[in-house]
């Protein structure tokens, strides 16, 4: 159960690197911010240049917002993201419809 720091400097950029052209299928720019300790701010580009850049770049079409306790969970039980959703636990912003590619890539 990694947190969110680890799977944002590591695990992600590592699976994105894995297969930047399936990375590059999902066509779209995403915004995550963690609140909590261990949390922060990402913008995952799987579009013209795939990676985790730290911060807001400000281009993102889908931001999707939660607490660290709530990513450890969803990184430990990948399947559980449209519950939390559906829970409250997950805040999404912009076309929410992107956020279902994302297991492909990230899950």
């Amino acid at each position: 159960m990694p947190d969110a720091k680890t799977s944002f400097t590591l695990d992600i950029p590592r699976s994105i690197g894995s297969d930047v052209d399936k990375a590059r299928a999902v066509d779209a720019v995403f915004l995550f911010i963690v609140h909590g300790e261990g949390g922060g701010v990402w913008t995952v580009n799987m579009k013209d240049a795939p990676g985790v850049t730290e911060g807001d770049t400000g281009n993102a079409e889908c931001t999707i917002e939660l607490s660290t306790e709530d990513w450890r969970a969803m990184t430990d039980k990948p399947g559980a993201a449209m519950q939390f959703f559906m829970q409250g636990k997950i805040k999404l912003k912009g076309n929410a419809l992107l956020a279902t590619k994302l297991q492909s890539v990230i899950g």
